[in-house]
């Protein structure tokens, strides 16, 4: 039987706080803002960089202008790519498991609202790439998660399902239920809420439970 496997990014596969917290407290510093530290940025990664850059400032003191946003997305983009790898790492586990994962003929694909570029650019960095049929980011699609026609647009382009998506944030089980999939959640991840509270399937705090978590959520959904 065919199986899809779609992962999230940030917070799933690649631990990338610090680096989106280098490039987010250069923002703010140069507005004379105060710095975030790295957990409450972690509490803000997920829905794409302009609403990062929004909720960072909000937190850091005032909203942003909106007229403003543009053009520090803008900065943030050019930043950010300039060491999007320096210090971001897969989670324990991840490398080994994609490989076993992909060697059993797993299809595999990411779907992340980091913006597409961003998302291309750190999965080869990180020596990611080979391991999924598709990447897709920010500005591929004229959606973002979790719209359920982007779970489609990405599922279609994958070759179909069965699929489960595997993520850490309440828009992961959004986008997976809007798409009809069944979802698993990774514990270590970024989200306000814990990840326990917010309906996934299954929870797992190890990234090298999922290929046998995801066989069993297949055979039942």
């Amino acid at each position: 039987m065919k199986r899809t496997l779609v992962f999230d990014l940030d917070g799933t596969l690649v631990d990338t706080a610090p680096d989106l917290l280098a490039t987010m407290n250069t923002l703010l510093q140069r507005d004379g803002r105060p710095p975030l530290a790295a957990e409450i940025l972690r509490k803000l990664v997920g829905r794409g960089a302009r609403n990062l850059i929004a909720d960072a400032f909000t937190v850091a003191g005032a909203a942003v202008a909106p007229e403003r946003l543009e053009t520090l997305y803008a900065d943030f983009l050019k930043d950010y790519a300039s060491h999007i790898a320096a210090a971001s790492r897969p989670f324990p586990g991840v490398m080994e498991t994609l490989a076993a994962l992909k060697a059993e003929g797993v299809t595999m694909g990411v779907l992340t609202n980091k913006p597409h570029p961003n998302a291309l650019q750190l999965v080869t960095e990180l020596g990611l790439a080979g391991f999924f049929s598709a990447v897709t980011g920010q500005g591929k699609f004229p959606w973002l998660k979790p719209d359920p026609k982007l779970f489609a647009a990405v599922l279609a382009e994958l070759g179909g399902g069965p699929a489960v998506m595997i993520g850490d944030s309440i828009t992961d089980v959004q986008t997976a239920r809007g798409g009809a999939a069944p979802v698993i959640l990774m514990s270590y991840g970024y989200t306000p809420e814990p990840a326990a509270t917010l309906g996934a399937d299954l929870v797992l705090d190890d990234f090298r439970e999922v290929p046998a978590a995801a066989r069993r959520l297949l055979a039942v959904s």
